[in-house]
């Protein structure tokens, strides 16, 4: 007979009901997430915000689906919490505190994921950001951000063994160097919002004559460059877009002042 406490958290090991219950929560909190974040706080789209016709114009309509969609994750939290309160004996094994917390995070990226794929580009009822140019942009960052990192490391916590080794650990780093890369690169990118004077640093090999292209094409004006004429300081035109200037050689867009730490080996 194996003791309780030298069972390991392999899959298939924990019962159904204390599976679930990690699930549907993540999932739950998942939707939550999204729904008061980007609905409600910061206010980038509602639930019907892609579809056409005056009905869903009216921003009651908006708010009445949003509030049915929150309906509908109260009941699969709720759901949820009922499936984790029949499992509350099951907490005597190893590791169930693990597998649970390692099931929410999965759950929590698979909300996002078919939130991505079902609502963003098969149906298009919304996506992440309706007011800019490149909404695929938003779309994947936020497929990436937490959809694939959350599976991710959900999978690596559920490979992992409460009271000895983890195999999966020693990946566990590297996934997670990678994938804040591949979030903090494009992050940092972006062009500022609402702004009037930016800091460009071209790549190597645009000439002047490109780079003043780059600030014709924003109707720019330029207050300043350094020697290498790679840094220049812009003054954008009113309702530019200054994602333009990527597509002239723009390696980096801002207007903060990290920028000029990071490059002063630069002679002004």
């Amino acid at each position: 007979m194996v003791a309780v406490s030298s069972l390991e958290p392999l899959s298939g090991q924990y019962p159904k009901r204390l599976e679930w219950a990690g699930y549907m929560l993540g999932f739950g909190l998942g939707g939550f997430f999204d729904g008061i974040l980007l609905h409600q706080v910061l206010q980038w789209h509602h639930l019907l915000s892609g579809l056409e016709g005056s009905g869903f114009r009216d921003i009651r309509v908006q708010i009445l689906a949003d509030g049915l969609f929150h309906v509908l994750m109260y009941l699969i939290a709720f759901a949820g919490l009922w499936l984790l309160w029949r499992a509350r004996h099951d907490f005597a094994q190893s590791g169930a505190d693990r597998r649970l917390l390692a099931n929410g995070l999965i759950g929590f990226g698979v909300w996002h994921v078919l939130d991505s794929v079902l609502s963003h580009w098969l149906l298009g009822i919304h996506r992440i950001r309706m007011d800019v140019d490149n909404p695929l942009f938003w779309d994947l960052l936020w497929f990436v951000l937490f959809g694939v990192a959350f599976l991710a490391a959900g999978w690596l916590l559920r490979r992992s063994r409460g009271g000895g080794a983890a195999p999966g650990r020693r990946f566990a780093m590297p996934v997670l160097v990678a994938v804040l890369v591949v979030v903090a690169g494009p992050i940092a990118a972006l062009p500022p919002p609402d702004t009037d004077t930016v800091l460009v640093m071209f790549r190597p090999g645009v000439t002047a004559a490109d780079a003043f292209a780059a600030i014709t094409a924003v109707d720019g004006r330029l207050v300043w460059t350094d020697r290498s004429g790679q840094l220049w300081a812009l003054e954008l035109g009113p309702d530019t877009d200054a994602g333009q200037l990527y597509r002239h050689g723009a390696l980096l867009v801002s207007n903060g002042l990290l920028p000029v730490g990071c490059f002063t080996w630069s002679d002004v």
